[in-house]
């Protein structure tokens, strides 16, 4: 396992590709910024590569619906970073495992999906971390992920994004099945995740 992973932070909006091409099919735009804080996109680099035209290009996986889909994005006008963080959630075990450098840095009970609303599987990433209000559900934090749900295509308002925030305020404890698909860790879980994991973090969520 890498000790670090690879990421880019957008400068500004990037267009889309399907290939490392400017001729290539456009799948969508992809904001500077995220849209719950504001705070600067950054994408897990999955490969770069020189386009025919002799310009740098980069494979990146990408936020929203279709669940782990992927494009390429110029390289200009955006800015290397890289992590030593990664998340795995594993569904059957309902637990959360931090990895640092590739080595197990904490394990936390969760709550997972419930049969009905399922937390969706595959490869993901944190979009943006952000402090809830104290009478806000799940807070005091939530790390956003790039997953939604396979069910619901909007829950309150947003888009079915599915997160891993707090239990304050929401019924079921660590260890059990009852969530819209969101992932649940105590107080102090998702206070010592949020101090630590930002945009970009790779996120694994298997059964």
């Amino acid at each position: 396992m890498p000790a670090s992973r690879p990421l880019v932070a957008l400068l500004h909006d990037r267009l889309v590709r399907a290939a490392p091409s400017s001729h290539a099919r456009l799948i969508e735009s992809v904001s500077a910024r995220r849209p719950l804080t504001g705070v600067r996109t950054v994408l897990p680099v999955l490969r770069r590569t020189r386009g025919r035209g002799g310009g740098s290009w980069i494979h990146v996986r990408l936020p929203g619906r279709p669940n782990g889909h992927s494009g390429w994005i110029r390289a200009r006008q955006t800015r290397a970073a890289s992590t030593v963080w990664r998340l795995a959630i594993d569904i059957s075990a309902r637990r959360v495992t931090v990895y640092r450098r590739g080595h197990v840095k904490r394990r936390f009970p969760a709550v997972v999906g419930k049969a009905s609303t399922p937390t969706p599987r595959g490869l993901f990433f944190v979009e943006e971390a952000l402090a809830l209000s104290p009478t806000a559900p799940g807070n005091p934090f939530a790390l956003a992920t790039s997953a939604r749900s396979n069910v619901l295509q909007e829950f309150e308002g947003g888009p079915g994004q599915i997160a891993l925030h707090g239990t304050e305020g929401l019924s079921g404890v660590p260890g059990t099945a009852a969530s819209h698909g969101c992932v649940r860790v105590a107080t102090s879980a998702i206070t010592w995740l949020a101090r630590r994991i930002g945009s970009g973090v790779p996120l694994t969520i298997r059964e």
